[in-house]
């Protein structure tokens, strides 16, 4: 599992760490041993962001208990409660996974941000620029991440750039937003007791995305599944990716038996239209089965046969 590491943080968040890791409360409620050992400990993402657990509701037991409402706890053994959890999870009876909930400190660049927040599942509390500055950090990729774009995929990379194209496009990205934040601060005029700055709310406009934003995020475990299957997958930008990942591992430790489920029905599981269903069932009957003559489009036949690690079978066969 990956570890916390608060050496990029500054110093007064460092404090404010350890304050609470400090502090402890007598409960009756739920808590997992995993999850009290790293709260609100960071761990680091890309060049300057984090992720931090700083609250959680539930645990595997929880969802059980949802699902079997009308029993208390302690009525069961835990291979019923991973049988029961298993089966909620492959036949999508999501209602009980929303018992438990998750909060999350992140910090991020500002494109990220606007992407990962089209999952409007969750509530979300952002560092305001309209009322505080933000600080001089920025996204700069490492150079095995830039790439052209790709040439079947409008969302998509393409090629690794190198040579003095990859420094070419470092260069560019670290003078834009080094130039621009000195706009920035020079509008805003806060160290020149002789001039007026620019109000807060307006400077901010000359920012550039990858400059980097926190926010609290919380969310129920349904939805957490939801945007983990979608931005975990290999498909999904990097740059929000590397975030899913850290919080899988996250939830891994928080509720493993419900983890082991969605590993094996959502993120290593596969769900097939009626029409790619058909087409298996006819290869299976050995039947030869071209895209011309299977009812998909060559995308969607693509990606089938990517999904079962298998070649597409060929008319020239």
């Amino acid at each position: 599992m990956i570890e916390p590491d608060a050496s990029r943080l500054d110093p007064a968040l460092q404090a404010d760490i350890e304050a609470l890791r400090g502090q402890t409360a007598e409960t009756r409620r739920a808590t997992v041993a995993d999850m009290e050992a790293i709260l609100h400990q960071p761990f680091p993402v890309l060049d300057h962001g984090f992720v931090r657990v700083v609250d959680y509701m539930g645990d595997d037991g929880a969802v059980v208990q949802a699902a079997r409402v009308s029993y208390g706890r302690g009525t069961r053994r835990v291979h019923e409660d991973r049988g029961l959890i298993r089966y909620l999870m492959r036949h999508r009876h999501t209602t009980p996974f929303e018992m438990c909930e998750i909060k999350f400190h992140v910090k991020l660049p500002i494109f990220v941000a606007r992407q990962w927040i089209r999952h409007r599942t969750a509530n979300v509390n952002e560092y305001s620029a309209r009322y505080s500055v933000l600080d001089r950090e920025f996204y700069i990729p490492a150079p095995e991440h830039l790439a052209a774009q790709s040439s079947d995929n409008r969302q998509g990379r393409g090629a690794v750039l190198s040579g003095s194209e990859a420094a070419d496009v470092l260069d560019i990205l670290r003078g834009d937003a080094m130039r621009c934040y000195a706009s920035y601060e020079r509008m805003l005029a806060e160290d020149d007791d002789d001039r007026q700055g620019l109000a807060r709310e307006l400077a901010r406009m000359n920012l550039t995305l990858n400059t980097y934003t926190q926010w609290y995020w919380k969310v129920d475990l349904h939805n957490l599944m939801h945007f983990l299957s979608l931005r975990a997958d290999h498909h999904a930008q990097y740059e929000i990716r590397v975030y899913a990942e850290i919080m899988l591992d996250l939830m891994a430790r928080w509720v493993p038996i419900i983890h082991e489920a969605f590993q094996d029905y959502r993120m290593g599981g596969l769900h097939l239209s009626r029409g790619a269903l058909g087409v298996v069932r006819r290869c299976l009957d050995g039947e030869r089965v071209t895209q011309a003559d299977s009812g998909l489009s060559p995308r969607e036949w693509r990606e089938l046969w990517a999904a079962l690690e298998r070649p597409a079978p060929d008319a020239a066969d």
